[in-house]
């Protein structure tokens, strides 16, 4: 059969990949809580929180191990008490409460680390007690803990301490691997290998740490946002979303629907606000 427009090229469509096409769990159970702090939410690759001591202890993978694990456990303990709490603590003083909570549970973090790991503990340093003021534990204390049930509170705090450690250990792995030529203290890189120190300085901590939120760009856009039936066809404002640049903030609204910048239009026109 003979096309109707022959001057037009077709390509064939490829579907980006998408977990969320393999993976379907119920809302808010176990292992979706853990699957979405490992991969959907990650805090440092796609909610892009807890810097300091993302570029600050990932020189060795084993400070990165350390540091991660050391978190998750505050996270998951922090969760689960907040979410007790919840109907206790009075609304205008929940902060201080989240705080004294965090604070209670990375000392007793730090003292145990102090006399078990002297070594890790000597290594890591300050951090350890700055977990207090990690925005990641903070962030999922007011966002989460506090309006969900313990059981969901204490696996999202499961679920984004462990994408915490694998964010921290991929982190490591590339800058020890190409920074020291070790990975995780043993030797990789033929000793004729010259390590390239920048990576292990700060400079080389931002490539990285770019690089993965790259990847995790390159597979996450559309992921968590819509669902399978979604079509960017014709009838929508952008006809081709891999070039759009604004495809992270598209409403996948009609083109007739749509207001240009600018201008201002009645609810009753449309049926309410775009």
């Amino acid at each position: 059969m003979r096309e109707k427009n022959p001057g037009l090229r077709m390509y064939k469509k490829r579907r980006r990949f998408s977990l969320s096409r393999y993976v379907r769990l119920k809302k808010n159970s176990p292992g979706e809580r853990i699957i979405n702090g490992i991969y959907f939410e990650n805090p440092v690759f796609m909610l892009v929180l807890g810097m300091c001591p993302t570029l600050a202890t990932t020189t060795s993978v084993i400070n990165a191990v350390g540091m991660g694990l050391s978190t998750t456990a505050i996270l998951a303990l922090s969760n689960l008490f907040i979410s007790v709490l919840r109907k206790v603590i009075p609304q205008r003083m929940r902060m201080p409460c989240y705080i004294v909570i965090i604070a209670s549970f990375v000392t007793i973090v730090d003292f145990l680390m102090e006399g078990f790991t002297p070594s890790m503990y000597s290594s890591l340093g300050v951090y350890i007690p700055l977990i207090v003021v990690n925005c990641i534990i903070m962030g999922r204390a007011e966002a989460y803990a506090g309006k969900h049930r313990p059981a969901e509170s204490f696996f999202d705090g499961i679920g984004m301490g462990l994408g915490f450690t694998v964010a921290l250990i991929l982190i490591a792995s590339v800058r020890e691997l190409i920074g020291c030529g070790t990975w995780a203290g043993l030797q990789v890189m033929p000793a004729a290998y010259e390590p390239v120190n920048i990576f292990v300085l700060a400079p080389g901590a931002f490539l990285v740490l770019a690089m993965f939120v790259a990847i995790m760009n390159r597979f996450q856009i559309g992921a968590a946002r819509r669902d399978d039936s979604w079509d960017p066809t014709g009838k929508f404002v952008c006809a081709d979303c891999r070039s759009c640049p604004r495809i992270l903030n598209c409403s996948g609204k009609p083109v007739d629907y749509v207001v240009p910048a600018g201008t201002a239009r009645s609810t009753d026109e449309k049926g309410g606000d775009a």
